[in-house]
C-alpha cells in the first residue's frame, strides 16, 4: 500500500483575513464568490446552483469525493451526468465524442489547486482533459475551493502545485492507476470573462489536496 507523502504547511487552512483578501480580489475580476463554513454548506450550495437535468461534468477531485458533490452529481438522477457517460465509453473508438462532451457541458463542477489572494485561479492537470470546460467552454463553473489552498500570490500557488499538490495525487495515482502524475499542463485563470459564468465556493475549512 502506498504511504501518502507527509503534510507540509500547504494543508493548513488560511487565516479568515486571506480569505476576505482572495474574495474580494476574485469578485474584483469577474467571479462570483461565497465564503462558506464547511463542506456541507458547499453541498447544499452547489444542488441550488444546478438546475435540474443540466448536463454537468464534475473534475477529478479529491474535494468533490470527499464532500460527497461528486456522488450528488454522478449518482442522484438529477442531472445529466456526464462523467459516468464518458467512463463507459471505449477510448479507441469514441475518443472525439469523449472530448466534445468534457470541453463543452452546461455546468464543469470541481476544484483548483490554488487560489490566490491577489484573485488568480490555478489548475493543473496531467492530460489535460478537465481544461476546456474550466477555461470557458462549459456555459457554467463552479469550484468548491478549501481553505489550505488560499496562498498569497502566483508564484505560492505554482510551488504548492509542484511541492503539495503533486505528490499526493502522484500518491492516488500510483495506488489506482499503477502510474505517478504530472504537471503536463497548468491553467491559469485571472479573471472571468463571461459575468456570472464562474462561481467560487471559498470554504473556511481545509478539505482535498
Amino acid at each position: 500500500m502506498t504511504t501518502p507523502p507527509p503534510a507540509t504547511p500547504f494543508a493548513d487552512p488560511a487565516p479568515a483575513q486571506s480569505l476576505e483578501r482572495a474574495a474580494t480580489a476574485l469578485t474584483a475580476h469577474g467571479f462570483t464568490v461565497e465564503i462558506l463554513d464547511d463542506a456541507a454548506a458547499a453541498r447544499t450550495r452547489v444542488r441550488d446552483l444546478i438546475p435540474e437535468g443540466a448536463g454537468v461534468f464534475t473534475g477529478a477531485s479529491e474535494t468533490l469525493r470527499l464532500s460527497g458533490i461528486a456522488e450528488d452529481i454522478n449518482d442522484s438522477g438529477r442531472y445529466d451526468a456526464i462523467r459516468p457517460r464518458v467512463l463507459a465509453m471505449d477510448r479507441a473508438t469514441h475518443m472525439n465524442e469523449i472530448r466534445r462532451l468534457t470541453a463543452g457541458p452546461d455546468v464543469i463542477v470541481g476544484s483548483v489547486h490554488a487560489v490566490t489572494e491577489t484573485g488568480s485561479l490555478v489548475i493543473a492537470s496531467g492530460s489535460g482533459s478537465q481544461l476546456p470546460g474550466n477555461a470557458g467552454g462549459a456555459a457554467r463553473a463552479i469550484w468548491v475551493v478549501g481553505a489550505q489552498k488560499v496562498v498569497p500570490d502566483l508564484p505560492t500557488a505554482l510551488r504548492r502545485v509542484e511541492d503539495h499538490c503533486l505528490p499526493l495525487e502522484s500518491a492516488r495515482t500510483q495506488a489506482v492507476h499503477g502510474w505517478p502524475s504530472a504537471v503536463n499542463r497548468l491553467l491559469v485563470l485571472n479573471a472571468e470573462f463571461v459575468p456570472g459564468r464562474g462561481t467560487v465556493l471559498l470554504l473556511r475549512e481545509a478539505i482535498g489536496f
